[in-house]
């Protein structure tokens, strides 16, 4: 199978360098950015009425930035806690580094603690403390340290849009010249640096000329798909129809729906993958009408040391987000409410995985392996 993957992989950079070169990339929403002050986030919270920024300016501020969902997105966490992390070392009073060994223990632990689900945000941690452990390791002068993890921080920021906009390419593929996508929560381009997995691929295929509109689910209780995914779409002048969670089913029965497009904030080494809840429910319907079930996020969203999908840790969050719409009570007292932020879709419903590198198949479990040993293979080269 690996040479016969390579020539496949091979194939598909190809294609997806000539899209890159066709398409016009000006779609971009500034979730977040360094600046000198500090990382400053676009309040995701205050959407789609108000367009205002959060200042973070240390690492606890930016822990809590995260747990609140002012930022949120698996990718966009991914680089937050990196440059939270970044921010922590940048902004150390530390004079030796056994000193500076201690914090950024510390700053790591607290960063970990915010969301338990998105493996990005342990990647984007592990990039800063993997760098920062080796140039310690070598007695690099504190100074020449910060400079090198606020560097990093920002090349991962710009990475992430650049293997989003391959991501996009490969994605656009798939999807018909002319129909309707049906996408959950919000995978666009707030939910990492710029321009989206789920929305990114949307949105190539509409500059490809492909007539593409959209069906966004409202995506309770957090209503991604109704305040962010909606908002995003319609500044793109994409044509977007917001439906209710429970209505998939009735569109998809009349024939309505050509494909169904969703992110991930992890995918296990067999193709199981949790996201944002509903996710499950909608893939079993798209297997249902025979439409097609892709999952969009960037290789580094696949979690090689978690076999299958039970043993993703699945975040539980605040009763309140249930109980209240718009701040105004909705529950009657006394009710007891659930509210895991994600569920696992188990890979036999997943038609294909999109991403940056190319498009996953079942059986995933031997596609993702072989993906992964490309990567690895690539690595090598460049590290010659």
């Amino acid at each position: 199978m690996g040479q016969q993957y390579l020539r496949t992989l091979k194939w598909q950079l190809c294609c997806a360098q000539r899209d890159i070169a066709a398409i016009n990339w000006d779609s971009m929403i500034p979730t977040l950015e360094w600046l000198p002050e500090g990382v400053n986030f676009l309040d995701q919270t205050r959407l789609p009425f108000e367009e205002t920024y959060v200042l973070a300016r240390d690492y606890n501020e930016v822990a809590r930035v995260i747990k609140d969902m002012v930022v949120r997105g698996a990718m966009a966490i991914g680089v937050s806690a990196a440059m939270g992390v970044a921010l922590g070392i940048d902004r150390s009073r530390a004079t030796t580094i056994q000193e500076l060994d201690k914090e950024v223990e510390h700053i790591c632990q607290t960063l970990a603690a915010t969301r338990p689900t998105a493996v990005n945000l342990f990647w984007g941690i592990a990039q800063i403390r993997n760098l920062y452990t080796g140039l310690a390791a070598r007695n690099t002068p504190i100074p020449e340290i910060k400079k090198a993890v606020v560097a990093l921080a920002n090349r991962l920021y710009d990475e992430d849009i650049a293997n989003l906009r391959r991501l996009g390419a490969f994605g656009a593929e798939l999807l018909p010249q002319e129909g309707t996508v049906l996408t959950h929560c919000n995978a666009g381009a707030l939910a990492a640096c710029g321009y989206g997995s789920a929305l990114g691929v949307i949105r190539a295929a509409v500059e490809r000329g492909q007539k593409i509109d959209v069906f966004a689910d409202e995506t309770r209780p957090f209503n991604q798909g109704t305040r962010l995914t909606a908002w995003e779409l319609v500044k793109d002048n994409i044509p977007t129809t917001l439906i209710c969670d429970n209505m998939a089913g009735y569109f998809m029965a009349k024939g309505r729906i050509a494909a169904v497009i969703v992110g991930a904030d992890r995918i296990a080494a067999n193709g199981d993958t949790a996201n944002k809840i509903g996710t499950y429910s909608l893939s079993i319907l798209a297997k249902e009408h025979n439409v097609p079930f892709y999952v969009a996020a960037p290789f580094n969203t696949i979690d090689l040391a978690t076999a299958s999908g039970d043993l993703i840790p699945i975040e539980q969050r605040a009763a309140r987000e249930v109980t209240h719409v718009g701040g105004v009570q909705v529950t009657p007292h006394g009710v007891q409410i659930e509210n895991p932020a994600f569920d696992v879709t188990p890979a036999k419903n997943i038609s294909a995985i999109i991403t940056e590198h190319g498009v996953l198949r079942a059986p995933f479990t031997e596609s993702i392996r072989g993906m992964a040993a490309a990567q690895d293979l690539n690595s090598e080269l460049v590290n010659a």
